[in-house]
């Protein structure tokens, strides 16, 4: 009968090993991976610094700034603009955005950093434009969009996209600088 229950206490402290062992591995790797950052793995913070440049036959005519601050491995964006109704039925209204919409992400790369850049850039077409056909005719609305992707120069600006507008003699072109923030 001794040796039943010594069989039975060795089987049932073998089981708790078994258990005890998986159950604190997983806690120590919780716990390693809810500690602070340390220096080796400290996050990189960067400012970006947008300019959108209007031209026209090479001269600049008009410009935006725009800025974000954003850390490595990491994306952001802002978004400046107004939500217009346009009548969609009859009494139902769909609203539409324009202005402007900014994405950016930076990711660590093995030859420095890669900025991926999206931008949306809308506004109302001249008055003159909207009056074609008749007085209670939707707004016109001109659009650019441009998306890049690209090694960031940190600390020099870069030209990472432009359009023509197809219905004048003006370009568009997206500029951004990337500083690393101490």
């Amino acid at each position: 009968m001794n040796k039943k229950i010594v069989v039975g206490l060795a089987r049932l402290l073998v089981i708790s090993l078994c258990w005890s062992v998986p159950v604190s591995r997983a806690q120590e790797q919780s716990a390693a991976e809810t500690k602070a950052p340390t220096s080796e793995s400290s996050i990189d913070a960067y400012r970006l610094d947008f300019v959108v440049s209007e031209m026209e036959d090479g001269k600049k005519i008009n410009s935006r700034q725009y800025s974000m601050n954003l850390n490595a491995n990491d994306g952001n964006g802002l978004k400046i603009g107004t939500r217009i109704p346009v009548e969609a039925e009859q009494g139902k209204f769909q609203y539409v955005d324009v202005g402007t919409n900014l994405r950016a992400h930076l990711k660590d790369h093995a030859n420095g950093m890669e900025l991926q850049v999206g931008a949306e850039i809308s506004n109302f077409a001249v008055p003159e434009a909207t009056r074609t056909c008749g007085v209670n005719t939707p707004p016109l609305i001109r659009q650019m969009q441009i998306n890049a992707s690209t090694l960031a120069v940190i600390g020099k600006p870069m030209v990472v996209g432009s359009v023509d507008d197809p219905n004048s003699k003006r370009q568009f072109q997206l500029e951004v600088t990337v500083t690393r923030l101490r």
